[in-house]
């Protein structure tokens, strides 16, 4: 049985469509791994986010690739070989996960406090 996403994407809102695409736990982390433009194979990118469970991960990327912002290349050969890319679309994403990434930084010591290590 395929994964159907349980919420809608609410297209009146565009705060809410633009969290949609990138709500999700992994998603924004998997297009900041893949700002760089390099293509990456799933192995390598389970490799880099290993908190992430490989189910999860392998479904958030699909509806990434569903949504336009990451391709996906499966090469002709035994046995396949898949890699995925970022995507035109996906790029515009980057400066609000650098946003992100700044906040993130700037308010780090409040949170450290509050959940600690």
């Amino acid at each position: 049985m395929a994964y159907t996403k349980k919420i809608p994407v609410d297209l009146d809102c565009p705060l809410r469509l633009t969290m949609s695409l990138i709500d999700s736990k992994w998603k924004s982390c998997i297009l900041d791994e893949l700002r760089s433009e390099v293509a990456l194979r799933p192995s390598e990118l389970h490799r880099r986010l290993p908190e992430a469970a490989p189910r999860v991960l392998d479904i958030q990327l699909k509806e990434l690739v569903d949504d336009g912002l990451i391709e996906k290349t499966i090469y002709p050969e035994l046995p396949p070989r898949s890699e995925y890319r970022i995507s035109r679309l996906g790029l515009t994403l980057i400066p609000i996960i650098d946003a992100m990434l700044k906040w993130g930084e700037e308010h780090y010591d409040l949170f450290e406090k509050k959940y600690g290590r």
